[in-house]
């Protein structure tokens, strides 16, 4: 007798299971150090029934990376019902928390050591949103006159700011006497008043 065709619940179902092994496996192991053979054992699944759901080790690391970039951009859709600079400080604050809450995820997102460039959609749009989600933001304080600049330098500004205390973190490195709870505020707080608006020196011999 045939097998009963899967239905689209039980597709994705078991296409969330093999997403899931594969997150611990590659923020462990690295895209190399990863094999089918090895995500099917941690699934407990056979060898081969990987094949019926991704056509390879590359699709199923594109397919974590888009949901773990999707759930990164919904993490910082902070609300916009409070002033410019206090929604920036309570975006970086969600960064943060998507970052201890799935340290596996965040390595794979921003993991030097990736797989070959995969032009996929979905992935395309997840890390389009995320980066969305913090330049809107910074566009909102350079408008409320709280910042000055360009608007994607100043988004890298932020951003290069409160992954290089995450990943120090993550990396257990931050054992010189501050945590990352100490610094992140702080940090950010600094990187803002830096772009602040700068008071233009008044031309000599006016006396206004």
């Amino acid at each position: 007798m045939a097998r009963a065709a899967l239905t689209e619940h039980e597709i994705a179902s078991f296409r969330e299971q093999i997403c899931n092994a594969a997150t611990r496996l590659f923020a462990e192991y690295g895209y190399a150090g990863v094999t089918l053979r090895g995500i099917a054992a941690e699934v407990g699944c056979s060898p081969m029934t990987p094949y019926r759901y991704f056509t390879d080790k590359q699709a199923i690391f594109t397919a974590v990376r888009a949901a773990a970039f999707t759930r990164f951009a919904d993490a910082l859709r902070v609300t916009p019902n409070i002033d410019a600079e206090q929604q920036l400080s309570a975006m970086g604050s969600a960064y943060v928390r998507f970052a201890l809450d799935e340290p596996h995820a965040y390595r794979i997102m921003f993991e030097l050591d990736q797989a070959p460039e995969h032009d996929d959609p979905d992935l395309r749009a997840g890390e389009g949103s995320a980066w969305g989600q913090l330049r809107k933001t910074v566009v909102r304080c350079i408008d409320a006159g709280i910042v000055e600049g360009d608007a994607d330098h100043l988004a890298h500004y932020y951003w290069a700011a409160l992954h290089g205390a995450v990943s120090l973190h993550l990396a257990g490195k931050l054992q010189l006497g501050l945590s990352l709870d100490e610094i992140v505020s702080p940090l950010l707080r600094a990187v803002v008043d830096g772009t602040r608006p700068k008071t233009r020196p008044r031309p000599q011999g006016d006396s206004r």
